[in-house]
């Protein structure tokens, strides 16, 4: 794959993880796999793709002892790392770079790694473009030696592995060399302080290459494209230079032949650092996958409680409705004062007389003066914010509370209390809507009135008084009793419906009724929505889920379809 194509999938894995966090996992494991995808893409991955054309970066590892030092000396051509078998740099890794290719190592391969674990050694003598750096010993008990090592694996271009004839089945080194195939890093094998022997060396190479292949390393130890895999290097007892500080060059020599044309040829590091860097792509498969698993297992908790939610604020709207339908919330008094302003003793007997009297007259015992408007529109809208604000407090308590028994949600809910109550402002919001709902009603009998000549025959009576004998119609109805048969609320409804059948006519009033109870219900539709909405506020919105995990599955299937780094 081109190292543009590359860089766009990283970039496109960096979105991903970046996503991932957003939706803030739940659970321990998930939030770390997130993490973690976020850490290796922008601190490992990302670094490597903005740096293909960086210097190609040569990390020496293996255990303590095996000669690591002196290889790393042989191939700079002085004593650069100190050598024995318990040297003073082992908690340190040794970095022989040319002062030029610093700059660039600092802001990238090594940009995560603390700079007291790293020792520079700048070289001017030596041709930029290749760094060279002795791992420190990965059998160690030094925690932070592992940790450093591993992080060198990680930002490696090709990876020398130093063990001996004695200690090259050590368990230790075995699970580094395990990290170097999950990345697909290019291996060259030394095996160092071989026996004298031509038939014990045969011996100790054919042991070395099965455990080589059993552990699945042969695509690793491949060359650059075109080229045959690297052979394990043999070097015998003794193979020391007169200095005594390195090996004889040509004990090593098909290393210095490979570094010398890294150095010497721009496409070919370009080549190793992009085979590199698709193997560091191609062990993020699994983990997509994952975290994809993890995203897909949200979605479906999250749904879940979004249907609790939504549950719980449709019931108590729905009682809120029925309250509405049956006027039950209508406080006694105020309905006295308004059936003492159309019950005067003239307008009862009009409507024993019949409804073209009662037009007729209407005017002169109706007085808008004495319209208990305000009153009535007070105490209307007190006694339906009131209990508008108990049945949201009950859906705000029975979601919260099958929500707290949610693993996912429970510590994102414990720190939100005011879930559990209707919210500060939910009378004010509730009122103003309430409010512009009566405005509503009004609008609508002006409009009505002029066309029929409706204000001319009632003006006396006036619009906002009418407006309000159609808002007390939405919740009283005598569902064909008459006022004598029922209590205050049925014959206050009783006269309102007279009243309001003599100005408007039947089907227009039934209409303007009718409209009224649909934008109120709208008005309360509306306030309980938003009360709902506030627990999606601990949730990924809809959708968001679902998306990332089928964009982390694609993603996967991507890497997993890269070309092997081996060529």
């Amino acid at each position: 794959m081109e190292s543009q194509q590359l860089r766009a999938l990283v970039e496109r894995l960096d979105v991903l993880a970046a996503r991932r966090l957003a939706t803030h996992p739940r659970g321990e494991a998930a939030a770390a796999r997130g993490r973690q995808l976020a850490d290796h893409v922008s601190g490992h991955v990302r670094v490597r793709a903005a740096s293909l054309d960086a210097p190609v970066l040569v990390v020496l590892v293996g255990p303590t002892g095996a000669g690591k030092s002196t290889v790393f000396n042989t191939i700079a051509g002085r004593a650069a790392s100190e050598t024995g078998v318990i040297r003073p740099t082992t908690r340190v890794a040794v970095v022989l770079i040319h002062p030029a290719d610093l700059g660039p190592l600092r802001d990238g391969a090594f940009a995560r790694i603390p700079t007291a674990q790293i020792r520079f050694v700048e070289d001017g003598s030596i041709e930029p473009g290749v760094v060279l750096v002795d791992a420190p010993d990965i059998d160690s008990l030094e925690h932070l030696n592992r940790e450093l090592a591993d992080r060198l694996v990680e930002a490696a271009d090709l990876c020398l592995f130093v063990t001996t004839a004695t200690r090259y089945a050590d368990r230790v080194p075995w699970t580094v060399l395990a990290r170097v195939r999950e990345r697909g890093l290019p291996l060259q094998v030394i095996v160092n302080r071989m026996p004298a022997e031509a038939t014990d060396q045969a011996e100790v190479l054919a042991d070395v290459r099965g455990l080589l292949m059993d552990a699945g390393m042969e695509e690793v130890q491949a060359s650059v494209a075109d080229e045959p895999p690297r052979n394990v290097i043999a070097v015998r007892e003794g193979a020391l230079d007169i200095a005594g500080d390195r090996l004889e060059r040509s004990t090593i020599a098909p290393v210095l032949d490979e570094i010398s044309r890294l150095r010497a040829d721009r496409g070919a590091r370009l080549d190793l650092a992009t085979r590199a860097l698709t193997g560091s792509l191609m062990g993020l498969g699994e983990s997509l996958d994952q975290i994809a698993d993890d995203a897909e297992h949200e979605a479906i908790d999250a749904e879940a409680l979004r249907r609790i939610a939504d549950r719980s604020y449709k019931g108590g709207l729905d009682a809120l409705r029925h309250e509405i339908v049956r006027g039950t919330f209508l406080r006694e008094e105020a309905l006295r004062h308004w059936q003492t302003y159309i019950g005067a003793d003239q307008i009862t007997r009009f409507f024993s007389e019949g409804i073209i009297k009662i037009r007729g007259a209407i005017a002169a015992v109706l007085r808008p003066a004495s319209a208990p408007v305000a009153e009535v529109r007070a105490a209307t809208t007190d006694d339906l914010v009131s209990a508008a604000r108990l049945q949201a407090a009950e859906a705000a308590r029975r979601s919260a509370t099958a929500w707290s028994d949610s693993p996912a949600i429970g510590r994102a809910l414990a720190e939100s209390p005011e879930l559990w109550l209707p919210t500060s402002d939910f009378d004010d919001r509730m009122r103003a809507r309430l409010d512009a709902w009566i405005e509503g009603i009004v609008a609508e009998i002006q409009a009505r009135g002029r066309p029929k000549k409706l204000l001319a025959r009632g003006a006396a009576v006036g619009v906002n008084a009418l407006g309000t004998g159609v808002m007390l119609a939405t919740f009283l109805h005598t569902g064909g009793l008459t006022g004598a048969e029922l209590g205050v609320a049925a014959a206050t409804a009783f006269l309102n419906q007279k009243l309001l059948y003599a100005l408007f006519g039947e089907a227009a009033m039934v209409e303007l009724v009718a409209n009224a109870r649909r934008r109120l219900d709208e008005a309360l539709t509306a306030t309980f929505e938003e009360e709902r909405n506030r627990f999606d506020a601990l949730l990924p919105a809809a959708g968001v889920l679902p998306d990332l995990a089928a964009d982390l599955r694609a993603a996967a299937a991507d890497v997993r379809a890269l070309p092997s780094p081996a060529g």
